[in-house]
């Protein structure tokens, strides 16, 4: 794999940044008078919105890569760039620039789609043509939910594990706009509050992107916002609430409507070269995939390979390394382990030889055209909702242990050369099992640093080969303060605002 990429590989890249205050329109905002008056503005402004997507403050970038750097998943290699050093270090300060720029980021998508909603009546009122009602009906489902995946975003990263209805009663939650014109307080609901807001924009998202009984419409691999997005996205919160019967009925919903099916890393559908599972990352192409952030080789975001590979026409000289405690961790019949790895000589000096992440290597139909390490961002896999549901199984207890088991198994058998049998989950090794299949599945896509707060489990970097002193012995203890993202500090200072800080603000 290494070698292919070298036959093709030129630098090239394309940074989208995105910052907003909350008391300020986005910056590419025209006058409310002037806009949102037809379907088509609707259509034009939630192309906006997708197009917001593709920050690199975002999926491409610092949303995907930072909660994962920051934990125990990869080391920085003697030489690096100091790229990210800080969050690798677990020094997050409130002025730091990724981290204002994904809350910018988030809250700039929230800020357009209120705008939208704001008009969408008033557009609903004036058009009469059946066909373009229900494109507006798709359309408010859209944004519906592309304003509830920002929120749920914000509340991953910049507020406490959600433990009981009672305790996140009395916790901090986010700033809630939910108008783009109307003033509103700038201060920060409770986090109960804030998670009843998600949840009450995908009802209405599910209202909107419903689909009949007998619709065949396909729905793997889009770059659209749809029921299984909704579905999915319930799921994923509903886990993070603790609420374990819904979090199952939601993942099943996604399972059993059998719109989406694994990749098999045992079959090659797709390619002579590559199996199922390797054409996903390489073409961001698969029928397990519920949503991707759709890339074009004229309109991207940023490149997430490049802190692993840093190409430099001669020879790889990554700034982050995989943890050997995760690489040890698949089985010798794991194919997910060629598919995300690959061994070799950097160019430092001191000639580090190891296996370096290839699963963001890039989109092989970007690297034909010269543009390096462009991988389409998958935050909504299939795999993800298997996970779910089986950690939700274990929560429940012991009767539900052999069901977990059951769908963790069906993950393996689609990743693995061979798999016998059934995966055995006890109380136990519950929480051992579900933890390391969601690193080997889903790892640097982002949900490290999050499941580690929701567990309530510190990490660990004990020291690797030629990796950075003192990140590389770093020992960090469970409900570390900046396992919760400081708020941005001009937020915490602008005019008006009433934002109490987090506990790493100070």
């Amino acid at each position: 794999m290494i070698r292919r990429i070298k036959l093709y590989i030129t630098l090239a890249a394309i940074i989208f940044s995105s910052t907003a205050c909350l008391d300020k329109y986005p910056e590419d905002a025209i006058p409310q008078g002037d806009a949102i008056k037809t379907v088509e503005d609707v259509d034009q402004a939630i192309i906006g919105i997708y197009a917001g997507f593709k920050a690199t403050a975002l999926y491409s970038g610092y949303l995907t890569l930072l909660p994962d750097i920051q934990t125990d998943l990869v080391y920085a290699v003697q030489g690096y760039t100091n790229v990210y050093g800080n969050i690798w270090r677990n020094e997050i300060l409130a002025t730091n620039p990724e981290i204002k720029d994904i809350y910018g980021a988030l809250y700039t998508i929230i800020g357009r789609c209120n705008f939208i909603l704001d008009n969408v009546d008033q557009v609903e009122a004036n058009t009469t043509d059946d066909a373009k009602l229900d494109k507006l009906d798709n359309y408010k489902g859209e944004v519906y939910f592309a304003r509830a995946l920002a929120y749920s975003e914000l509340l991953k990263c910049f507020c406490k594990a959600y433990e009981s209805d009672e305790q996140a009663a009395n916790e901090l939650g986010v700033v809630l706009k939910s108008s783009y014109v109307n003033s509103q307080p700038l201060k920060r609901a409770s986090l109960k509050e804030s998670y009843q807001f998600v949840l009450d924009d995908l009802e209405k998202a599910a209202e909107y992107l419903a689909l009949d009984d007998d619709d065949n419409t396909t729905l793997y691999n889009t770059g659209y916002f749809n029921i299984g997005t909704v579905n999915s996205l319930y799921a994923r919160l509903y886990l993070y609430m603790r609420k374990w019967d819904k979090a199952v009925e939601y993942a099943g919903k996604v399972i059993d409507s059998k719109k989406y099916i694994l990749a098999d890393a045992t079959k090659k559908n797709y390619s002579n070269t590559y199996n199922d599972f390797q054409y996903m990352w390489q073409y961001d192409d698969a029928t397990e995939i519920i949503w991707k952030v759709k890339f074009e080789v004229t309109s991207y975001g940023g490149a997430l390979g490049s802190v692993f590979l840093n190409y430099d026409y001669t020879s790889y000289k990554p700034d982050y390394v995989p943890a050997q405690w995760v690489l040890d961790s698949y089985a010798t019949t794991d194919l997910r382990y060629n598919a995300y790895f690959a061994n070799a000589t950097t160019g430092y000096s001191h000639g580090l030889t190891c296996p370096l992440l290839i699963k963001y290597a890039g989109n092989m139909d970007f690297i034909a055209k010269q543009i390096l390490f462009v991988t389409m961002p998958k935050p909504f896999r299939l795999a993800e909702q298997y996970l779910i549901r089986a950690e939700a199984y274990c929560q429940m207890g012991a009767a539900y242990y052999g069901k977990a088991g059951k769908d963790i198994s069906t993950l393996r058998t689609a990743r693995y050369s061979s798999y016998g049998g059934a995966t055995n989950i006890t109380k136990d090794n519950w929480l051992k099992t579900i933890s390391e299949e969601r690193v080997k599945e889903l790892y640097m896509e982002g949900f490290r640093l999050n499941d580690l707060k929701r567990w309530h489990e510190g990490f660990e970097r004990k020291e690797q080969n030629l990796t950075v002193s003192p990140g590389n012995k770093l020992k960090v203890d469970k409900d570390d303060p900046y396992f919760v993202w400081p708020i941005p500090q001009h937020e915490l200072e602008a005019p008006g605002a009433d934002i109490k800080p987090n506990d790493s603000n100070k």
